[in-house]
């Protein structure tokens, strides 16, 4: 199972003041809208997402179909394909794609200690 780029989603209080944090140890903006209070920070293969006011925990976050730098990938495993394989190993899902769609689409997840895990494809599903 390849679940794509990982990102780390942070629930800041103050999206300003954390950008100046993750600035002083090498993070710059790599995307986001600072005016919809969420940036992604990047520091050489390492992303993360500052959320103000958008969710209460911090969330792990997957993008099948995209690299370390969010470009996207000729091949990789469609967000259904991925909903599949959890579903069969017996993984209970917070929500689900619509598996009669293609193309972006997200699950949540939760592992046993109660940390959210987001599966979030932005790119079209690969052809086959």
């Amino acid at each position: 199972m390849h679940l794509g780029a990982f990102s780390v989603s942070l629930a800041v209080k103050d999206l300003e003041a954390s950008r100046a944090f993750y600035k002083t140890l090498g993070f710059e903006e790599a995307g986001g809208d600072a005016t919809q209070n969420w940036l992604v920070l990047r520091n050489a293969t390492t992303t993360i997402g500052l959320f103000q006011g958008m969710f209460d925990d911090n969330i792990l976050t997957f993008n099948p179909g995209w690299n370390h730098k969010a470009e996207p990938l000729q091949e990789f495993q469609d967000i259904r394909e991925l909903q599949r394989i959890l579903k069969d190993q017996g993984v209970a899902l917070i929500t689900e794609a619509d598996e009669s769609t293609s193309g972006p689409a997200s699950v949540v997840l939760q592992d046993p200690d109660g940390n959210q895990i987001l599966i979030d494809q932005h790119v079209p599903s690969p052809t086959k």
